[in-house]
């Protein structure tokens, strides 16, 4: 078991916090974190974007979250939907990334059937490195073709991207660690397929209502897969949770 501590968010270094965790990858696929903000009723968004739940503190956590992987997955949705522009670090984090022996900024990977993406925008455009597109190998022939022309793209599955083939082929590549940020359909065929290892939560102190959706929806499990609490960080009303999946 580990110890739980928690703290305030300015009474720490977070960006330490995150990225010296002890994350030690399955042989077949990467370690997976799945980042994301929620209300106090359980929405994971207002609007349809997630970007109205958070604060400076979150802000500052994400920043400090998204300097720790090799790899960004997202899906097409939520490119779409919170207008996914390249990944960008400080200065500082690009610097902690190269002396932990790490590109300087993650690879974004992009989770998409429809390959409905704007392939002009900045996000194809100026991406160093480009993206990793991830979709069924039937995709429409035409938007194959489109989306080799901006970014690397692997084929896998049928109807579906398989996730597991995929996470499977980036850990042969070498990638140890992916940071999941969304959606909630996209986590939860990460659920369905048991290989979310750690959960970092944003608790933002807000009731939304509505029928806004959860952090993952679908892939419910047999049995609910058990995670343990490493810490909680507190800043303004918000709470930032770390979860750990226990061992079976």
């Amino acid at each position: 078991m580990q110890q739980v501590f928690s703290t305030y968010v300015n009474d720490i270094d977070v960006e330490a916090l995150y990225a010296n965790a002890d994350r030690e990858p399955p042989a077949d696929r990467p370690w997976i974190i799945v980042g994301m903000i929620g209300s106090a009723d359980g929405a994971a968004a207002t609007d349809g974007r997630s970007g109205g739940l958070g604060g400076s503190g979150d802000r500052r956590v994400f920043r400090a979250l998204r300097a720790v992987p090799d790899l960004v997955l997202v899906a097409g949705g939520t490119v779409r939907a919170e207008r996914y522009g390249p990944v960008r670090l400080s200065d500082a984090a690009r610097a902690a990334r190269r002396d932990r022996g790490l590109d300087e900024v993650p690879r974004l990977a992009i989770v998409s059937a429809s390959l409905d993406l704007d392939w002009d925008g900045p996000l194809f455009a100026t991406s160093d490195p480009p993206p990793l597109i991830i979709t069924p190998s039937d995709a429409a022939d035409d938007a194959v073709v489109r989306a080799k022309g901006r970014a690397e793209v692997l084929a896998v599955g049928q109807g579906r991207a398989d996730l597991t083939e995929a996470l499977a082929g980036l850990r042969r590549r070498g990638v140890r660690t992916v940071l999941c940020e969304g959606g909630p359909s996209l986590n939860g065929a990460l659920l369905a397929d048991d290989v979310i290892d750690e959960v970092a939560l944003s608790l933002a102190p807000a009731l939304v209502g509505g029928d806004d959706i959860r952090i993952i929806r679908g892939g419910a499990p047999a049995v609910p897969r058990v995670m343990d609490l490493a810490h909680a960080l507190v800043d303004e009303g918000y709470l930032f949770l770390r979860y750990v999946r226990r061992p079976r």
